[in-house]
């Protein structure tokens, strides 16, 4: 059977070209006489692997020496936990509420002390980045916490919140190594792998060195940032095979030209997606066009059984997993960096001859 376009949120698509270089070290990787999946996080080939790894991630993010990088476990949902309980050190924390991960993330945070929601987009149904000034963030808080694309709604913050002094911690799990971004405006970035860069089972954190360490004494040993990073993420057996297939989408991305030349392909991608959508007379785009994401692009049609008969026949046309999350209804194209640009226009070609065939 031929490979499908496959548009789904995560765990999602990864570059063939990796998945072919998986598959033929599957068995025998470099010369070891076994596969990644067997062998020990000790042994030197591992070793080899998580340094290189790390290596090119801070290569492709241009991550300066003062952060730490962590390959963990647990998804970013876990990182919801373990984000107070190494940061909130006085207690307080604000969060902007621009979709349904970031919700969650508050939520969690309640259970470790005073969090608040500065900023949400609940009013407008999530369809907007709320914009705030500095002085919407207490100026006694840990931290300010964002989701910087989100999945479910199809946006992305088009800019950067100012801070100060404040630290700024962000869930880039949707949109991560999708396009450059400046690390030193951030504290901590964490996302989970498997929308962006590997199979599902790996989290990766970067952190400023100067923020760690005041974890609280409750927090469990594997999410205490301070350990993982004065262990190289290998405090534990980590999720080996994950970190070796994140490795070669970084040397995959890093053979592209990098993330200016990843940003230049998403941007061009993300705009056959959007031109259409803003021409069309059955389909209609649900995220503001000031902060449409470049990942994860959410459309509707108005008509519950109409969107259904879409999503039911674009999956015999092999253009499956397009249906939205129930949050929104509708249609989701996920166009993460391995989905390719002729993806997107065969999808675009298919809406087309859809639109032809039921517009009334």
């Amino acid at each position: 059977m031929a490979r499908v376009y496959n548009f789904a949120a995560g765990p999602s698509s990864l570059p063939l070209e990796v998945l072919e270089r998986a598959a033929r070290e599957m068995t025998d990787y470099n010369g070891s006489g076994m596969s990644v999946m067997e062998m020990s996080h000790r042994s030197k080939w591992f070793d080899a692997i998580i340094k290189a790894a790390e290596a090119d991630l801070r290569k492709l993010m241009n991550i300066p020496d003062n952060y730490s990088v962590l390959f963990m476990q647990g998804g970013a949902s876990t990182a919801f936990a373990a984000i107070p309980l190494n940061f909130m050190k006085n207690g307080k924390a604000d969060y902007i509420v621009s979709g349904n991960f970031s919700k969650k993330a508050y939520e969690e945070a309640l259970k470790y002390g005073d969090a608040r929601v500065c900023a949400s987009g609940k009013d407008n149904g999530f369809s907007e980045i709320p914009e705030i000034k500095r002085s919407d963030i207490r100026t006694d808080a840990d931290y300010l916490h964002i989701c910087f694309n989100n999945t479910i709604y199809g946006t992305k913050f088009n800019y950067i919140p100012d801070t100060g002094d404040i630290p700024l911690i962000a869930d880039m799990s949707s949109c991560i190594i999708s396009e450059p971004v400046d690390v030193t405006k951030f504290g901590v970035i964490y996302a989970g792998a498997q929308k962006n860069m590997a199979p599902a089972g790996l989290t990766v954190a970067i952190v400023r060195r100067d923020l760690l360490g005041y974890a609280r004494e409750i927090t469990p040993t594997m999410l205490n940032y301070q350990i993982l990073s004065d262990n190289n993420s290998l405090y534990n057996t980590p999720p080996c095979y994950a970190i070796y297939i994140a490795g070669l989408v970084y040397k995959w991305i890093l053979s592209l030209g990098g993330l200016e030349k990843m940003q230049e392909i998403n941007v061009k991608k993300a705009a056959v997606l959007y031109d259409y959508l803003d021409s069309s007379k059955l389909f209609r785009p649900v995220a503001a066009k000031k902060c449409r994401s470049l990942m994860n692009v959410t459309f509707v049609t108005g008509d519950a059984e109409l969107d259904a008969k879409f999503c039911a026949e674009a999956t015999e046309n092999g253009l499956v997993n397009i249906k939205g999350h129930r949050s929104v209804g509708g249609m989701r194209a996920s166009i993460y960096n391995a989905m390719p640009t002729e993806g997107v226009e065969k999808l675009v070609e298919f809406m087309e001859k859809f639109e032809k065939e039921n517009l009334k």
